[in-house]
């Protein structure tokens, strides 16, 4: 009998989280599908077991595992078109967003990460629009970020967004993150709700601004000779599983932005929904990022959006 083909799929958070759960189905899927014919195993959060959570690149890369995700920004510096998404206030709306991803620019984005790095990108999850929060006072405008000290993704153009809203950035894995907010080391960090509260950010920051300043997806990758070396029906399954789980994990990400909204006012924390002049004032003040990017990356992307 020939043995199973195993697919070790892996993340960075609780097997309650949405991505998890899109996973799960991804699993069960397949399962249902090819029976003993795969074997397909989890793990939930590499973080549980020593990891940082940029670890999840080289693992699928290396084949460690086959499956995974991680936010873009975590590639930019091995991929610099993906630069472009994190260029703040580029989408209006989730719906744009979500258009974009799966259209045109997910495809050119995606071939342009296959180019350099050995896997295939089979989807988008949606990390979503990120809000601010901090421990020192409510933010309504720019100056009221001033001088403090922000966690920021590991990206060029994330860093220079909040250096130009007044912040001090620092690059740093999530790992790293977690521990120096708890510590108090630094002061603020910017994250969808849902990863907020997942993260247990809520217990020490009492201030949050909904700012939707960064729309940031997450690629789904397998490590490519494992793709590339099975079957067409499996590939094809694995094609059609990741499309239903990816519609399946945006539809919770509404739900858990909503949870997570009143966990954070359960928490005794404060939400603050900005004006569209308080608004306009954070587009103004990182505007020339906008006008530098179109000389960077071209016309042809922005028509993409």
């Amino acid at each position: 009998m020939t043995d199973p083909m195993t697919i070790r799929m892996g993340g960075y958070g609780p097997p309650t989280t949405g991505f998890s759960r899109a996973l799960k189905l991804i699993g069960d899927t397949l399962t249902a599908e090819f029976g003993d014919r795969i074997d397909v195993k989890y793990v939930w959060n590499i973080m549980d077991f020593g990891y940082r959570a940029e670890d999840i690149l080289w693992l699928v890369e290396d084949g460690v595992l086959t499956l995974g995700y991680q936010s873009s920004s975590y590639l930019t510096d091995r991929v610099p078109e993906l630069g472009f998404v994190d260029l703040p206030f580029l989408f209006e709306q989730r719906d744009q967003a979500r258009a974009a991803m799966d259209g045109a620019l997910g495809r050119f984005l995606g071939d342009k990460i296959e180019e350099r790095v050995n896997y295939r990108i089979l989807g988008w999850f949606e990390n979503g629009f990120r809000q601010i929060s901090n421990r020192l006072r409510t933010v309504h405008t720019p100056p009221d970020l001033k001088d403090m000290r922000i966690r920021v993704l590991p990206s060029e153009v994330q860093a220079r967004t909040f250096a130009l809203l007044g912040c001090v950035p620092m690059r740093m894995d999530l790992t790293e993150a977690i521990d120096r907010i708890k510590a108090g080391t630094i002061d603020a960090q910017e994250n969808p709700f849902a990863n907020t509260v997942t993260y247990g950010v809520h217990k020490f920051h009492r201030f949050h601004t909904v700012t939707n300043h960064f729309y940031i997806s997450r690629p789904i990758f397998l490590h490519r000779p494992a793709f590339d070396g099975w079957p067409q029906d499996l590939r094809r399954a694995v094609r059609a599983a990741i499309e239903r789980a990816v519609t399946f994990q945006r539809e919770l990400a509404i739900e858990e932005d909503r949870v997570s909204r009143a966990a954070i006012l359960a928490e005794g924390c404060e939400i603050t929904e900005l004006t569209a002049g308080e608004h306009g004032k954070f587009r103004d003040a990182v505007a020339t990022l906008t006008a530098e990017a179109r000389g960077t990356y071209g016309q042809t992307m922005f028509d993409m959006v």
